[in-house]
C-alpha cells in the first residue's frame, strides 16, 4: 500500500473529492418494504429444496436448481422425472412463487411511484458532483433575479449552486440549466455543508424577503467563525429599499444591490444622456466584449507605494488606464493625474482587457521595481 501511495504521489495522481458520508441521504430506510418479499423468497427456495429432496430424492444441488426454475416459472423442464407427489408439490411451489413475485413487483412499483428512492439517488449523485467544486458561488432562492444572475455566471464560466427549499427546484433546474442545485433551507448548516460552502468563493442571497436574507447572512458569518476558515466569504445580497441595504451591510453583507435604486439610476441616466444609454451594457456587462473594469488593491509591500502614478507606467506596461483611486480612508479620486501618489492598500480602478488586468495585478504585487521600467 505504501508503494502504491508513493507511485501516486510521484505521478501526481489525485483522488476525486467525495462528500462527507454523514451528508449523504440514507437509502436503506426506504428499502424496508422489500424485506418481506426477500424473506419469502428465501423461505420458498428453502421449502422447495427440502421438498424435492424428500419427495423424489433429488441431490441438493439439483433440488436447488429445480426449485429455482420452478419458482421463477422459466419453463426449463424437469431435472429428473417427478413422482405424483413431486408433481403436486411443484404445482404448489409455482403458485407460491407467483404470489411472492407478484407482491414483490407491486411493492417495487409502489415505492418507485412515491419517488423517494429515485430522489435520494439523484441527490447523492449531485452531492458527489458538488464535492468537486472550488471557488464557486452559492446562489440562494430561485426567482427572476436568480435566472438572470445564473445566466451571467454561466456565460463567464463561474461555477455556481442554486439552493431553494421548494420541491419545484428540480423542474426549475432543468428549465433554466442549473448544473448544480439542492432542495434545502439555505440558512441551515446542513445545506451549507452539502453545498461545499467551505470551498466556495462567496454566497449570493436573492430572496424577496428581507428576513430570509438577514437569517442567511447571519448563518453564513456564524458558519465562517465556527469552521475557522482562512478567508471570509464574499456575500452579495439584494434589498428593496435603502434602509434594508444598510441593515444587511451592518449584518455582514459585503455588497447589497437595490434593484429599485439601480432602475432609478438607469432611467435618470437615460433621460439625462440618451446617447450613453447602452455604454455600460456594451462595454462592461457583455462577456464577449474584451473591455473590463476592476479594482486592484496595492499591497503594503508593493514597490509602487509612495510612487507617483506616472512613475508606475501602468498604462505603457499593461495597456490599461487608471480611472480612479480609492484611498485607504475611503476617499475616492476620479480621473487621477500623474502626480497623484499611490499609497499603501489603496485601490486602483482599472479599465482595459482581462489580460491587461492580470498584468497590472502582477505589476503592483511585485516587491521590487521591475527591470522593464528602465526601458519605458
Amino acid at each position: 500500500m505504501n508503494l502504491f501511495m508513493r507511485i501516486r504521489t510521484f505521478l501526481n495522481w489525485e483522488t476525486s473529492p467525495k462528500p462527507d458520508p454523514k451528508l449523504l441521504p440514507e437509502v436503506y430506510p426506504h428499502l424496508k418494504p422489500f424485506r418481506l418479499p426477500l424473506i419469502l423468497t428465501v423461505v420458498v427456495m428453502l421449502f422447495g429444496t427440502i421438498g424435492y429432496v424428500i419427495t423424489d430424492n433429488f441431490p441438493i444441488f439439483d433440488a436447488i436448481y429445480q426449485t429455482a426454475i420452478t419458482f421463477t416459472t422459466v419453463g426449463f423442464g424437469e431435472v429428473h422425472p417427478l413422482s405424483d407427489a413431486g408433481k403436486v408439490f411443484t404445482i404448489n411451489l409455482i403458485i407460491a412463487g407467483f404470489a411472492v413475485f407478484s407482491s414483490a413487483v407491486g411493492i417495487l412499483v409502489n415505492e418507485l411511484n412515491k419517488g423517494k428512492i429515485v430522489a435520494i439517488l439523484k441527490e447523492r449523485s449531485m452531492l458527489y458532483k458538488i464535492a468537486r467544486l472550488k471557488k464557486h458561488f452559492v446562489v440562494c432562492y430561485h426567482n427572476d433575479y436568480t435566472i438572470e444572475v445564473t445566466k451571467q455566471l454561466r456565460e463567464n464560466h463561474i461555477p455556481f449552486i442554486v439552493i431553494d427549499p421548494r420541491p419545484e427546484i428540480h423542474e426549475w433546474a432543468v428549465e433554466h440549466k442549473y448544473p448544480y442545485y439542492l432542495q434545502a433551507e439555505p440558512h441551515a448548516e446542513l445545506a451549507m455543508l452539502k453545498s461545499h460552502l467551505s470551498s466556495a468563493k462567496g454566497l449570493i442571497a436573492l430572496s424577496s424577503s428581507i428576513a430570509d436574507n438577514i437569517a442567511l447572512i447571519a448563518s453564513v458569518r456564524l458558519f465562517e467563525k465556527e469552521h475557522s476558515l482562512p478567508r471570509p466569504y464574499y456575500i452579495i445580497s439584494s434589498a428593496e429599499n435603502m434602509s434594508d441595504v444598510e441593515k444587511l451591510k451592518k449584518l455582514g453583507a459585503d455588497t447589497v444591490v437595490s434593484p429599485t435604486k439601480l432602475t432609478a439610476q438607469r432611467v435618470s441616466a437615460m433621460a439625462a444622456r440618451p446617447d450613453m444609454e447602452n455604454l455600460l451594457e456594451e462595454f462592461l456587462y457583455k462577456s464577449e466584449n474584451p473591455l473590463d473594469m476592476q479594482e486592484i488593491v496595492v499591497p503594503k509591500y508593493s514597490w509602487a507605494v509612495l510612487k507617483k502614478l506616472k512613475e508606475t507606467h501602468i498604462r505603457q506596461m499593461t495597456n490599461t488606464s487608471v480611472v480612479g483611486i480609492t484611498k485607504k480612508d475611503g476617499k475616492f479620486i476620479s480621473m487621477p493625474k500623474g502626480d497623484v501618489l499611490v499609497t499603501s492598500e489603496c485601490k486602483l480602478l482599472i479599465i482595459g482587457t482581462q489580460k491587461g488586468m492580470d498584468m497590472t495585478k502582477d505589476l503592483v504585487r511585485n516587491r521590487v521595481k521591475p527591470k522593464e521600467l528602465k526601458f519605458v
